[in-house]
């Protein structure tokens, strides 16, 4: 193999095992022999990055020299007719390529109304603040985002 393109390769492994170490809990790190595996099995379905400029992947590049990915079954057309006449119906298509906006939200009279989702009475609202002040659960004012149980520990540390 030439150099260029083993530099390449093992860089793109570099990457995607950083990317992957990232992803990842921190609590449970990767045994080396994982590692090994995941990079066998990346290096067997082509599925490492091997032009950094493109960012294509070998599979993509030679798919002729890799096993084909599984195909997801797709909708029908029937399924996505009847999706873009319900979306059509109500108004749930971009109507303003600018702006994105939909047609519903330029012009909302022409299409049903959304239903509305049920809002917390007043009463369960106030019994709500009534716990968070109780608990400290409130931000401070500072910049910090810290919550007010955070940054006086001792004034709610019983309620935690």
């Amino acid at each position: 193999m030439n150099r260029s393109i083993l530099s390449a390769i093992t860089l793109a492994v570099a990457v995607l095992a950083a990317g992957n170490a990232m992803a990842t809990d921190a609590s449970a790190p990767k045994t080396r022999e994982q590692v090994k595996a995941e990079l066998a099995e990346a290096i067997r379905t082509g599925d490492i990055v091997v032009n950094g400029e493109t960012q294509q992947k070998a599979n993509e590049v030679n798919p002729g020299l890799y096993p084909a990915k599984p195909v997801v079954q797709g909708k029908t057309r029937d399924e996505v007719k009847a999706e873009l006449a319900e979306a059509i119906r109500t108004g749930d298509i971009v109507a303003n390529g600018e702006t994105q906006q939909k047609a519903n939200e330029v012009n909302p009279g022409l299409y049903p109304a959304k239903p509305v989702l049920q809002a917390k009475t007043r009463a369960e609202v106030k019994a709500e603040l009534a716990e968070a002040i109780r608990t400290g659960n409130m931000p401070d004012h500072g910049e910090t985002g810290l919550m007010l149980n955070q940054v006086y520990p001792q004034r709610y540390g019983r309620h935690i």
